[in-house]
């Protein structure tokens, strides 16, 4: 029972850096329309961790460094969930 939750997490953190992954690429891209329902859901699903982060870094020089800090601190809960599995 417990692997599974702890595959269940793993799983929950690697789709949710992907989804930050995706939506740092898509900024990138020109004229992408803010109402479009992948955007939508990207926005759903990740300003939940985005928007501490940006209270804490500010962006330096026009660049939004929130991202990395989330995937960083993400990956180091799926290292230590690792090693307590």
């Amino acid at each position: 029972m417990i692997s599974y939750l702890f595959q269940f997490l793993n799983l929950l953190l690697t789709v949710l850096t992907v989804a930050i992954l995706i939506r740092a690429l898509l900024t990138w891209v020109p004229n992408m329309d803010p109402s479009n329902p992948l955007v939508r859901l990207l926005n759903q699903i990740t300003d939940p961790l985005l928007q501490p982060a940006r209270r804490l870094i500010p962006p330096m020089g026009g660049m939004d460094l929130s991202p990395i800090v989330v995937i960083v601190v993400l990956q180091l809960l799926q290292r230590l969930l690792m090693r307590l599995a």
